[in-house]
């Protein structure tokens, strides 16, 4: 019964009008001190308030709604939230308190707070804001999730020049502000599917611009949570137009395909997640598809040992044997020569982007060889299957005739009459006048 100890409580009005009187203090640097005991104390009675007097009584729903008619009116969250960094540390949490009390707080199907926010966008400006205040980035995070599960509230942030600030916010030194940054960038992106869809759909290079920059970040945080978010995002059914558009660019399959080969399991992992897609999109464009068939016979020797932490996964060990399934498929070609050894070869549509141990002098002498003697072999048979095609004489009809007409006299054949040393006085060697190609004649192979 603590309450009865209580002399003349100050409504919840008079605590808001307080507390805004209190708060403009804080920037005076001669009241500072006393300003920030009197808003503790103030956001103290408010949170008995929003959550009862330490179990006794419950909220009451009328003080509740005093309390938020005089915070809307006089805009009291956004003077808490442009100050959160001069109040004393556990009173910050009263703020959050008080900011997320009133969010999730609805008459019928409305939310009041929620609509409040709308109109007043300078509010959750703030907030985007907070990852600039390390000491008050954590407490801001936590706000403008809650804000962002609302679609509403989530649309206007998207479509904020705030929202692009994030790319740079996930590239901080600092584990805890990177971190928070990127769950709050992950949110926006993935809890209301649609919204996120559309705003991916009509903003697409801007964005794959600003994810792949994450990806090759140096920092392992950054990479590796950047990595999983456009994982999610390519495989999320809803970003169609997201992942036709990611995975038709050969610059995009290079990063990956270097992704592959990082030191991290983790990152490996997302990347072949993407890589993937790559490989099974039946529309593939010829440069991707350049990429993959001078790759083939590396991807072949790699792929199978990838990963092979996760060999008891049977989701990963069908996908990534449905990967190799249709790497396999490829034509394979056979490259003039090996000059580079173990070096990445990034040069725009080589493909050449995972390393292979380099030959030695002697092997490459004996297959460079090889082919020469192949290419030979493959004249030599053009040029005998031209001869026959472009020679009436030597085709199918007239070497029947001529091998019917020899034994018809008793002599014996050579080869058919194929053969070119025929003697001038038979009467199978007349050859005529060489003509050129019909269009009923075998097509040249």
């Amino acid at each position: 019964m603590a309450f009865l100890f209580k002399r003349n409580p100050k409504t919840p009005a008079e605590l808001v009008r307080a507390l805004n009187e209190h708060v403009t203090k804080l920037d005076y640097p001669a009241d500072a001190k006393k300003a920030q005991e009197e808003v503790s104390r103030c956001l103290q009675a408010i949170k008995t308030i929003l959550s009862g007097d330490n179990g006794d009584t419950p909220p009451q729903p009328d003080l509740l709604a005093q309390l938020a008619h005089e915070v809307y009116s006089t805009d009291c969250l956004y003077a808490l939230l442009q100050h959160l960094d001069t109040i004393e540390f556990d009173s910050r949490k009263n703020v959050t308190l008080l900011f997320t009390v009133l969010l999730r707080r609805k008459i019928g199907d409305r939310s009041p707070t929620v609509d409040y926010l709308i109109r007043r966008p300078q509010t959750v400006a703030v907030l985007l804001r907070g990852p600039e205040n390390p000491e008050t980035s954590l407490s801001t995070g936590n706000m403008l999730r809650e804000a962002i599960r609302y679609e509403q509230i989530a649309r206007m942030v998207l479509g904020s020049a705030g929202f692009w600030r994030y790319f740079d916010y996930c590239c901080s030194d600092s584990f805890e502000a990177s971190t928070d940054a990127f769950s709050t960038l992950s949110d926006l992106l993935t809890v209301h599917k649609k919204a996120a869809a559309e705003f991916l759909s009509a903003n697409a290079d801007r964005f794959v611009d600003n994810i792949n920059r994450l990806i090759v970040y140096p920092n392992y945080v950054t990479k590796r949570e950047s990595v999983r978010l456009l994982s999610q995002l390519i495989l999320t059914k809803a970003n169609y137009s997201l992942m036709t558009s990611y995975v038709s660019s050969p610059h995009n399959l290079k990063l990956v395909m270097i992704l592959l080969g990082d030191k991290s399991k983790n990152i490996q992992l997302e990347a072949f997640n993407i890589f993937k897609v790559f490989v099974a999109n039946p529309r593939k464009t010829r440069a991707i598809t350049d990429i993959l068939v001078k790759n083939r016979d590396k991807l072949l020797e790699f792929l199978p040992s990838f990963n092979s932490d996760h060999k008891y996964d049977d989701l990963f060990v069908a996908e990534k044997a449905f990967v190799l399934e249709q790497i396999e498929k490829l034509p394979k070609i056979v490259p003039a020569g090996h000059e580079r050894g173990d070096k990445i070869d990034q040069e725009e549509g080589s493909g050449l982007l995972i390393s292979s141990s380099s030959q030695p002098q002697q092997q490459q002498q004996q297959q460079q060889q090889q082919q020469q003697q192949q290419q030979q072999q493959q004249q030599q048979q053009q040029q005998q299957q031209q001869q026959v095609y472009l020679n009436p004489n030597l085709s199918a009809q007239n070497v029947y005739a001529s091998t019917k007409k020899v034994l018809a006299q008793g002599g014996s054949g050579n080869g058919g009459g194929l053969s070119e040393t025929t003697s001038a006085t038979s009467p199978a060697t007349v050859i005529p006048r060489q003509t050129p190609l019909s269009s009923s004649s075998p097509e040249m192979k």
